[in-house]
């Protein structure tokens, strides 16, 4: 039997100058990165961004005595991959796999637009050297000491070419950025048909019947619960609404922090409003 532990990256700033209405600071969501483990081997998803976070979440794997394996990418975003030199440093003998949607959106992210002039502008001096891209699974299934992993193909979540990490034998689900927890949804790659591509690859997931829900994006203390999946399907479902009557792009970023005040991260929530609605 494999089991799990979560590795949450707190929240860090951002360097912009498009901030929130009432923000003085851009902050960047807390992120996960999720050990499966046996008694002896693991497989990490998600090994983060920064070279510190890597290094730290290298330290962290290092601590538990197992043996790195394998390395999987959720989605092609480099907040998610970027970190990955310093545990592979670390863990010289395992092997960073993706599904090859998520391997293509990888690639794009390493382009001169998105990281030159997106996440090296964000996180000047922050962002490790060397940059690796994964290979392409053959296949959906690999293995943890004999457990069978499986990469689910969800399509577009909050980007392109998304998957998620499921254990069948323990219902447990690695969600990537498909679900969120108590943390406002990245929506500025929703328009042409987002909200409804991404509502379909919770369906996706939900037909699992997942007993426990790793959210891409959560605070520290998250309890993993299933109940995040219609969470999540309730704030898109409530984000599409509110977009169909707003103006501009306030008036729809004031009717989401309306209906989740507590949420964290109003800063993405407003990059997601000036996506939108750009008046």
């Amino acid at each position: 039997m494999v089991n799990y532990s979560t590795y949450v990256a707190p929240s860090k700033p951002a360097v912009s100058d498009d901030l929130p209405p009432g923000e003085l600071r851009r902050m960047w969501s807390p992120t996960t990165s999720t050990l499966i483990f046996g008694e002896r081997d693991a497989v990490l998803v998600d090994p983060l961004m920064t070279r510190s976070e890597g290094e730290e979440l290298a330290d962290w794997i290092a601590a538990t005595g197992k043996n790195l394996t394998t390395i999987f990418v959720s989605h092609g975003h480099g907040d998610h991959f970027f970190g990955a030199a310093p545990v592979l440093d670390r863990f010289p003998g395992a092997r960073m796999v993706a599904t090859p949607a998520v391997v293509e959106g990888m690639k794009k992210q390493l382009s001169p637009a998105w990281l030159d002039g997106f996440w090296r502008a964000r996180f000047p001096g922050q962002l490790p050297d060397r940059l690796v891209v994964a290979e392409p699974l053959d296949g959906d299934t690999f293995t943890v000491e004999g457990q069978d992993l499986v990469a689910v193909d969800l399509g577009h979540t909050d980007t392109d070419g998304s998957a998620a990490l499921f254990v069948p034998s323990t219902g447990l689900l690695v969600a990537g950025d498909a679900v969120y927890d108590d943390v406002h949804l990245y929506l500025a790659e929703s328009n042409g048909g987002g909200i409804e591509a991404w509502l379909a690859g919770l369906d996706v997931i939900e037909a699992l019947r997942p007993r426990t829900v790793v959210a891409g994006h959560r605070p520290a203390e998250a309890s993993d619960d299933p109940r995040w999946i219609e969470e999540t399907r309730r704030y898109l479902r409530s984000f599409a609404a509110a977009a169909e009557q707003a103006g501009n792009s306030l008036e729809l970023y004031d009717a989401m922090v309306k209906q989740y005040p507590d949420r964290l991260n109003r800063g993405v929530l407003w990059n997601s409003a000036r996506a939108v609605k750009p008046s």
